[in-house]
């Protein structure tokens, strides 16, 4: 609990800080490349307002008769040598801030993507992928010309209108206080645009989420869509939400358009106040002609810079809710799990111990309670939604149990580091995902630094070598995006492949064959009765004859442990498990005449002794599975 807590005061703190400042955190050593553009920037504006006195100059000497043509000679090629400097210095410095910022980009995915792997899934699932996408890739990116730029020309921009105004000071300070006063009236107007920003930016936000979510889920479902005929509803939505997120645009600029234009009027007018002000100065005497042309000039120039810096509000602001989104999932709740293991487990047994748990307010386990020793077969059985894949979820780490414990050999898994734990945990579900990589890659997933040669050697053992051999490329196709090129049966033979080259001790396999044909099915379990041998297997199962042999068999149901015990056992308890069965057997009675001759004729055949050792199919599995797995596909079909 303190260990929660003072994550939660760090993290507090954390979201506290402003933009900037996470933005020199993510800077890291690379802040000297920041330090260093703002000087190159800085002396640059330097060389950039050299110019400016040296045409005063140029202009007092014009007016006082001065005909040497070498001087203003000299004098041009020097205002043109430390403009060049200036642009030099520029291209340098936004060079350095560049390559900071690329390094700051970087390191923001590769914390976000590391983040991710250490926070509990239901962030993950309750998040849409198409916000988390928009996020570490888009929205990301859209602030690299802020972050490479906003250092540099900000301060040019700020540095550049002070030295000037500065200079004007020194000539007259009342015709440099009437150079400014356009200025005020501009910022009058500027911020009546800015009236409602922060509402109109959030909409603007909210409407561009809605759309990349419609979108990735229009793509996403395209294949459910045309199989129901739902194309028109479906792209309706998409083109609702197309037409809000840009119509949010639209209706913030119209708001804005006279405001705006109105300011950027008035802002770099200063001729309006400095010629006739200026004029009468010099008529009554109390400003030099030469002053009064120097005072034009450097007016001219004051101004723009402040405008450019004030076209940064808006980068500044978007700069600060992209950031804000990025520390919102780098400051999510992580799993509770030291950098090293605090205990060692004695063995590979799983115990949960009075285990809560919630999905956001919903409490969906109350208080589960069981044990299953090491090198066990135990299954967990009970109706849809009973909480069944929630328990294998919470054993294999993706989620933090809100109370209770969950042990392994005898240590809280809390006490087990997230990299130790997973080497010892190897998940296998329905919807097992593969990467858009070569199918060698996605199988060395198990185990990175697997050699090409024990890659192979495992695709054998699992059955899907020859497949693999039969594609175009063979071991070098590409799978597609979450295996889109590859077949659901092959999709699941790769992830069994990979599996077994993880070789964790404890295997939990969540209706690995659920949608398998039989042939496939047959391979699959084939393949998975390798993968068991000497390990502790938890098995989730919705066809009850595939676990009928199970050391243990839980049931579960609203939530708790209903009953216990092997299929005997919770045969002769009768109540839901008995119903489930009956249920499952009902079911199969019907599935044809030639199934229940097969079955008469196994039984027949077990009575007459053609069975000498009088042991149905699946006992004999379960028997190799403990020797090994060497069993044949047709047997191994009954068996998980």
């Amino acid at each position: 609990m303190k260990r929660q807590e003072g994550f939660y005061l760090k993290t507090k703190k954390q979201r506290q800080k402003s933009p900037v400042s996470w933005v020199m955190t993510f800077a890291g050593t690379h802040k000297g490349l920041y330090t260093a553009s703002v000087i190159f920037a800085s002396v640059g504006v330097i060389c950039g307002m050299i110019p400016y006195f040296i045409m005063g100059d140029l202009i007092r000497r014009l007016v006082e008769g001065n005909q040497n043509w070498q001087e203003y000679l000299a004098s041009g090629l020097m205002m043109a040598a430390f403009w060049t400097a200036r642009v030099v210095l520029h291209s340098i410095s936004t060079t350095c801030s560049h390559k900071a910022t690329f390094h700051v980009l970087a390191k923001l995915r590769r914390q976000m993507c590391g983040k991710l792997s250490r926070v509990p899934l239901g962030y993950v699932k309750d998040t849409p992928s198409g916000t988390l996408k928009n996020i570490m890739m888009e929205r990301t990116d859209s602030i690299e010309t802020t972050l490479a730029h906003i250092l540099p020309e900000f301060t040019a921009n700020i540095l550049a209108p002070v030295l000037v105004f500065l200079y004007m000071l020194t000539i007259d300070w009342r015709m440099a206080l009437i150079s400014l006063i356009t200025l005020p009236l501009g910022l009058l107007c500027y911020s009546l645009m800015m009236v409602g920003y922060e509402e109109n930016y959030r909409n603007v936000l909210t409407k561009t989420k809605t759309l990349n979510d419609t979108a990735v889920e229009y793509i996403n479902g395209i294949e459910v869509i045309k199989a129901f005929g739902k194309a028109k509803n479906s792209y309706d939505r998409f083109v609702t939400a197309a037409k809000e997120g840009a119509s949010c645009y639209v209706e913030w600029m119209r708001k804005c358009n006279i405001p705006f234009s109105l300011g950027m009027v008035l802002i770099p007018c200063t001729a309006l106040t400095v010629l006739p002000f200026g004029g009468w100065f010099v008529m009554n005497g109390s400003l030099a002609p030469v002053d009064f042309i120097m005072i034009i000039l450097l007016s001219v120039g004051l101004i723009q810079p402040l405008i450019t810096c004030m076209s940064y509000t808006d980068d500044f602001g978007k700069m600060g809710t992209i950031i804000g989104e990025v520390t919102d999932i780098l400051t999510q709740e992580e799993l509770v799990r030291p950098q090293e293991d605090r205990e060692k487990p004695a063995d590979c047994s799983v115990a949960l111990d009075k285990v809560y748990f919630s999905y956001h307010r919903k409490e969906v386990l109350h208080g589960v309670s069981m044990k299953i020793p090491s090198g066990s077969v135990t299954a967990l059985v009970g109706p849809s939604g009973s909480g069944k894949s929630t328990i294998a979820k919470l054993i294999a780490s993706l989620w933090d149990v809100k109370r209770g414990s969950i042990r392994i050999g005898g240590v809280d898994i809390r006490k087990l580091s997230l990299e130790e734990y997973n080497r010892r945990i190897a998940y296998v579900s329905q919807d097992n995902y593969l990467f858009d990589d070569t199918i060698r890659e996605n199988i060395r997933m198990g185990r990175l630094n697997a050699t090409d040669e024990e890659v192979v050697e495992v695709a054998k053992k699992s059955g899907c070598h020859e497949f693999i051999l039969g594609l175009e490329k063979g071991y070098d196709t590409i799978a597609g995006g979450s295996g889109g090129h590859l077949s659901g049966g092959e999709r699941q033979r790769i992830a069994i492949a990979r599996a077994m080259l993880k070789d964790a001790p404890i295997v939990i396999l969540d209706e690995a064959s659920a949608y398998m044909d039989p042939e496939n099915e047959a391979v699959i379990q084939a393949s998975v009765a390798r993968l068991v041998k000497g390990k502790t297997l938890i098995v989730i199962a919705h066809r009850l004859s595939t676990i009928c042999d199970a050391d243990r068999i839980f049931v579960i149901a609203d939530g708790k442990v209903d009953a216990e015990g092997t299929h005997e056992e919770l045969l002769k308890q009768g109540g839901l498990y008995k119903k489930m069965w009956e249920a499952h057997i009902s079911v199969k009675d019907t599935a044809g005449e030639s199934y229940r001759a097969e079955a008469g004729q196994e039984t027949a055949e077990k009575g007459t002794g053609k069975f000498p050792s009088g042991k149905s199919s699946a006992e004999k599995n379960r028997e190799s599975m403990k020797r090994g797995g060497e069993t044949d596909a047709e047997n191994i079909a009954e068996v998980f």
